[in-house]
């Protein structure tokens, strides 16, 4: 029995010291939603906490739990999941023990969850089989649905940095779901059940139908971030803290995000990131990985302005411009002024510009503003003299 934090302190060393022990990347336990058609499909994960390259003792406590409940532990494998048994538990309360006092604060919340399993009441109709604890080896291509529901959660509270993580295979292993707010349904039990639910007036209101969930159905954001349309933030993407997402066409995919104060009112598609006091105007479309950069992933600067109903397929430097409706492609050809060359290699020295150039070869650029010439129809490029500031009462 552990008496102190020091007993606490000695027996995680000597666990993390055992032979047989592997640090993990990240771990939790998750609520489990199971197919009503059938229930050994998993629907949706709902981690109660989670961890990523933290809380190692709390890991090394419970890797140790589930090895003296009985449970053969396999470390050499990618990840692991398990459900829950009261051995486990009682075991790991056992541990927390001189942390228990302290656990209705903000401190130790894997101590929290495992409190509030062990004393799980019978009126709530869940038990220790609807819950699973899930660890994660290492950044390989997931194995499961609790596997992906992790990495999302690590990507979306910001514990791991957006496209630092492989989600290949992701899709195939998530089921296709009616959702009704944060409830996953099989759609082939809803099929079946279709009369009867209507005739009983009980057919769920059904918000959408997809394999991942919405962002706010798993993440509370910081107190400056808005979010005016739940429906435009998919689960897995992060939303840096002052960041405003409008209604109408704003949308922020998976894997893609904000690094800091930003006005979204266009589409950050997957594995798009957006620097810090950049504006996505209205109707603006950065393009993802799966919708035209040929796999690239695109990145676009701080204090950058994306004019209404602009289209970016490349990555854009800090404090550019790209003015309404323009598109600036890998392969979209730009002309320059010598002027403008001779402005924009000033503060780029380390560029080479050309009266000439390729979008994609902006990579790194500051300082740009792309416009079309009216008269011609030719896109062309600019040294950007107008400074891009967001209205710091609405970040």
């Amino acid at each position: 029995m552990i008496a102190t934090k020091e007993e606490f302190k000695a027996k995680v060393e000597k666990i993390q010291a055992s032979s047989w022990y592997k640090k993990p990347l990240g771990f939790g336990i998750a609520r489990l939603d199971r197919g009503q058609k059938n229930t050994d499909k998993i629907l949706q994960a709902t981690y109660l906490v989670h961890s990523w390259e933290e809380n190692y003792g709390s890991a090394a406590l419970m890797l140790d739990a589930l090895k003296q409940s009985g449970v053969e532990l396999d470390l050499n494998k990618s990840e692991l999941s398990f459900e829950l048994n009261d051995k486990f538990l009682a075991k790991c309360i056992e541990d927390f023990k001189p942390f228990i006092p302290e656990a209705k604060g903000e401190l130790h919340k894997n101590v929290q969850v495992l409190r509030a399993l062990a004393t799980l009441p019978i009126q709530s109709g869940l038990s220790s089989k609807d819950f699973k604890v899930v660890f994660i080896f290492e950044d390989s291509k997931p194995l499961s649905v609790e596997s992906v529901y992790l990495k999302l959660y690590a990507l979306s509270s910001g514990k791991a940095n957006l496209r630092s993580l492989d989600l290949n295979g992701a899709f195939g292993l998530l089921e296709n779901c009616a959702w009704s707010g944060n409830t996953p349904i099989e759609l082939a039990w809803l099929r079946e059940n279709e009369i009867s639910l209507k005739l009983v007036n009980k057919y769920p209101n059904i918000t959408m139908v997809d394999k991942f969930p919405r962002f706010l159905s798993h993440i509370i954001p910081s107190d400056n971030t808005r979010i005016l349309d739940s429906a435009k933030v998919r689960f897995g993407a992060q939303l840096a803290c002052g960041t405003t997402v409008m209604p109408g066409a704003a949308y922020i995919n998976f894997n893609a995000g904000t690094l800091g104060s930003v006005m979204v009112e266009g589409r950050i598609s997957s594995s798009a990131v957006v620097g810090a006091g950049t504006d996505v105007g209205g109707g603006a479309s950065i393009l993802g990985v799966l919708s035209g950069t040929d796999g690239v992933p695109v990145s676009i600067g701080e204090n950058t302005l994306l004019g209404a109903n602009s289209c970016t397929g490349t990555s854009i430097g800090d404090g550019c411009i790209l003015d309404a409706g323009i598109t600036v492609l890998a392969g979209t050809k730009i002309s320059l002024s010598e002027k403008d060359v001779k402005l924009i290699q000033e503060i780029n020295p380390n560029k080479k510009i050309t009266t000439l150039m390729k979008g994609s070869d902006f990579i790194g650029v500051n300082g740009v503003h792309f416009r079309v010439n009216s008269q011609t129809g030719q896109s062309v490029a600019k040294r950007s003299t107008r400074e891009i500031k967001l209205n710091k009462d609405l970040h």
